[in-house]
């Protein structure tokens, strides 16, 4: 089950109490203040994980509580530290506070950590209070509450490349022809219910991450079919690779009813470099074929004709995903 969003409350650990305590040594009858400082109490703090690509977790759990910091001893023997809490998310989470909505940390990288809860200090022991004037302090310091806050957890997924094209376009083919992963595919629509990610070996000893989007239709920005609960997977990817059925009517139609429907959700999804494939080449004859070729909207985007059941034009299609991916590298430096 693909969890893609999760609320949950996070309680850091209270400092201690720092202690109230006096030197009793034989031949001293007035020792001075010992008294030692509390433990700070432990954090919550999320860690991100590449092995996780889900939020299921958090559906059976959603309160997380650190322990708090001990009290402070005699002998200026502090008490130990409440133990830290970590919590592993998927790399790709955005992390907000439930309540204002506000950012707190973009988790995209793998083994990022963020302190979304701090332990409280543990209070001051009473050997820090003695004066000239008060050489005896009878009190201490009480450790401060630790930080308690319930975040929102949204998790959007990683790719270099993002799938778009309409139900049964032959996406979930395309990935499975040219990765390791394996969705569910039949000839119907909306056979994919959540995102796939697939990791493509390019040649020799070069790889991308790709993903399968469930398919839009018009209207997916105003949440329609599957809608916006996936528009949000194709935000964070580099590249933009359109599968537009050779066989449909209008396949000029098609792409534009897609771009249009990436531009309602964000303007930002247009500005990504992006490919164009015919899928089912195999199902087209030489006469349709010839007829595309021939229009407008192929001599103005050049798409690529493949067939992902008959491996027709996968070569061409990767080489020239990977040479996008490899310029956007060298534009970083």
């Amino acid at each position: 089950m693909f969890i893609d969003q999760a609320i949950i409350y996070v309680k850091a650990g209270n400092g201690g109490k720092g202690a109230v305590s006096f030197r009793r040594e034989k031949y001293v009858p007035k020792g001075g203040p010992d008294g030692g400082d509390g433990g700070d109490g432990g954090s919550i703090i999320l860690e991100t994980d590449h092995n996780l690509s889900t939020l299921l977790d958090f559906r059976y759990k959603k309160i997380y509580k650190a322990p708090n910091g001990e009290p402070g001893m005699g002998s200026m023997k502090n008490g130990k530290n409440g133990k830290d809490i970590i919590i592993k998310i998927p790399v790709g989470c955005i992390i907000k506070d439930a309540a204002t909505g506000e950012v707190l940390a973009d988790m995209d990288k793998d083994k990022m950590r963020f302190v979304v809860a701090k332990g409280g200090k543990g209070g001051k022991g009473n050997v820090w209070f003695a004066t000239p004037t008060n050489q005896t302090p009878r009190f201490a310091e009480d450790g401060k509450p630790g930080e308690e806050r319930e975040i929102f957890i949204e998790l959007k997924l990683l790719a270099d490349i993002g799938l778009v094209g309409f139900p049964n376009a032959g996406k979930s083919t395309l990935i499975s022809a040219i990765s390791a992963a394996k969705p569910k595919i039949a000839d119907y629509p909306f056979t994919t219910l959540e995102p796939n990610l697939g990791i493509v070996r390019y040649k020799d000893f070069n790889s991308f991450v790709i993903a399968d989007i469930p398919g839009l239709i018009e209207g997916a920005h105003q949440g329609k079919g599957l809608g916006i609960k996936f528009l949000k997977h194709i935000e964070r990817t580099k590249i933009l690779l359109f599968l537009i059925d050779i066989t449909s009517e209008d396949p000029s139609k098609d792409f534009e009813i897609l771009k249009n429907e990436l531009e309602s959700y964000s303007k930002e999804l247009t500005k990504k470099d992006f490919l164009i494939a015919l899928t089912k080449a195999d199902l087209a004859d030489k006469e349709r074929i010839t007829k595309l070729k021939k229009s407008k909207f192929y001599k103005t985007y050049q798409p690529l004709i493949i067939s992902s059941v008959a491996r027709i034009g996968l070569t061409e299609m990767l080489d020239k995903l990977w040479e996008i991916i490899s310029n956007q590298s060298e534009k970083k430096f």
